[in-house]
């Protein structure tokens, strides 16, 4: 990993979302609702359209902090679903060292899309050093 100190902002990771993600995630996770693969059916239940699984949002999270390290040393992950978040949407994951103890970081996250709207909030991730 690195050796951070608390208070430091990581770089910002941003990503777009893009239009077909919702299958690709659906066919990876299993979870093939409606709202995630049917525009009509998602538009019907009053989503204005497809819109993203939570926990493919949470992937992207993830990815910003973890880069292509091990993911075995992520000891606690949490997140707040705060937003929607359709393909085509410009996701920022914004990150912050909030405690160093026991060979343990943790880092609290945020994510927002590009009308500065907080998709995820109140995330954290302890890693194991």
């Amino acid at each position: 990993m690195q050796n951070y100190k608390i208070g430091q902002e990581l770089e910002p990771y941003q990503i777009q979302v893009d239009k077909y993600r919702s299958y690709f995630y659906a066919g990876a996770s299993g979870d093939f609702n409606p709202i995630h693969l049917d525009n009509d059916f998602a538009k019907q239940v009053g989503l204005g359209g497809i819109i993203l699984h939570g926990l493919c949002t949470m992937a992207f999270a993830y990815k910003a902090i973890m880069k292509n390290n091990d993911p075995d040393k992520i000891k606690k992950f949490k997140v707040r679903f705060r937003q929607i978040v359709k393909p085509q949407d410009t996701l920022t994951v914004k990150s912050k060292v909030s405690l160093l103890s026991n060979n343990l970081t943790t880092i609290d996250l945020t994510v927002e899309n590009q009308r500065n709207e907080q998709v995820i909030t109140n995330g954290s991730m302890v890693i194991v050093e």
